[in-house]
């Protein structure tokens, strides 16, 4: 598995701000070029509470920087319970961060952490997905390929209310993030569609039990 963290430079295009998409979560800071992103998720499931889901799907636009920090992470817990009374904590985030700037310093940090304490029988799945998104021209998503980001947010959100063992919902979250970063990388997800195809970094960061 690839480590969670990682550290590159980014020779990069400009790119508008501005993306409006159906998402949740914090927004960036920016101070001197310099832009902070952060997202994060977490559930704990035991006997009080058998039962915990979240998710989060944010879009960051960060502009033109010279250095950006982003993380995301997702961190699940299943406590004290047994193999007839079992407990499922699933927690998941995607992260789309778009930014642009000539010899930008990324540094970014995508973890996924499932804890099972003393859970027989448990399901516990933590999922990081995080997509860096780079053109070498100004763009912004389109107003159809931010309609089909709400619709793949909606279908993450759905999968609260399934019943699947987490060993499915893994291919289920996996699905959609390569619906994602195919979505993401096609030139038609841009205004400048007919000059620029963007460039699409995934990290992704899957933990828990089951563990196939």
């Amino acid at each position: 598995m690839k480590s969670p963290y990682s550290r590159h430079f980014l020779r990069l295009g400009l790119l508008a701000a501005g993306v409006a998409t159906a998402v949740t979560g914090g927004p960036a800071q920016a101070a001197g070029g310099v832009a902070v992103t952060m997202d994060s998720v977490r559930t704990t499931a035991n006997q009080r509470h058998h039962t915990q889901y979240r998710d989060s799907f944010t879009v960051h636009q960060l502009g033109t920087v010279t250095a950006a920090r982003v993380s995301n992470r997702a961190n699940a817990t299943s406590s004290g319970c047994t193999a007839d009374d079992a407990c499922r904590s699933v927690a998941l985030s995607f992260q789309i961060v778009t930014l642009s700037g000539q010899n930008v310093r990324l540094s970014a940090i995508n973890k996924g952490r499932a804890v099972n304490d003393h859970c027989t029988g448990c399901q516990t799945l933590a999922g990081a997905y995080q997509f860096v998104v780079s053109t070498p021209k100004a763009t912004r998503l389109t107003p159809a390929a931010q309609r089909e980001l709400a619709d793949i947010h909606r279908r993450l959100d759905a999968l609260g209310g399934s019943r699947l063992p987490a060993t499915e919902l893994k291919h289920k979250a996996d699905s959609l993030a390569a619906e994602v970063s195919a979505l993401l990388a096609r030139p038609t997800s841009t205004t400048a569609a007919t000059t620029t195809r963007p460039a699409v970094k995934v990290h992704r960061h899957l933990d828990g039990w089951p563990g196939r």
